[in-house]
């Protein structure tokens, strides 16, 4: 009777257990912010027209690509892997490895080149509807190796609509003031 008793209530408690680990699995994400969003953008001081994507692979990574252009035989783009944490209850911390491409007037002999882009961020809830951020990292290209970083601000208009400002250093075509909008899914 008493092994009864005892296996009926490990039996119940593991039950438990895998019944809560499940629910754990089923949650969309482990942090304050989707990482599942269509971009669209365009950049001021040089004129560039971008886009972007990125999805959530797993709880707490994700996978970003992005191309921008001047359309004039140039373009810059990523293909990333990231982590997504939260910091706090309205904080994510982020960073990504990524594979960058780049080809531009007056760069690389007018060739396509490869490189290595490393990039670690912050995205803070002000209120409820306004996202700030910032973001730091470094880019390997060639034999040429940059330092670049972004602040912004993105206005939550609906759960699955946004629109932003975002203020780019040292990026691949210097410092530019950018105008985004995103689309959640």
């Amino acid at each position: 009777m008493r092994k009864t008793k005892i296996a009926g209530i490990l039996l119940a408690a593991a039950s438990s257990a895998v019944f809560s680990a499940a629910s754990a699995a089923n949650d969309g994400s482990m942090s304050n912010f989707s990482y599942d969003y269509f971009e669209a953008r365009v950049g001021i001081s040089p004129v560039t027209y971008g886009v972007g994507f990125s999805t959530s692979i797993h709880p707490n990574a994700h996978i970003r690509a992005e191309i921008d252009s001047e359309f004039e035989s140039d373009f810059d783009a990523t293909a990333a892997i990231g982590f997504h944490a939260p910091v706090n209850n309205w904080a994510d911390v982020y960073g990504e490895l990524g594979l960058r491409s780049m080809k531009q007037r007056g760069r690389f002999d007018h060739d396509t080149e490869l490189g290595v882009e490393v990039n670690l961020g912050v995205r803070q809830w002000l209120g409820p509807q306004l996202e700030v951020g910032g973001e730091l990292g470094h880019v390997s290209i060639d034999s040429d190796e940059d330092i670049f970083g972004s602040v912004f601000g993105r206005f939550h208009a609906t759960e699955l609509f946004s629109l932003g400002a975002q203020i780019r250093f040292n990026e691949a075509y210097g410092d530019q003031f950018m105008f985004t909008t995103r689309f959640k899914y």
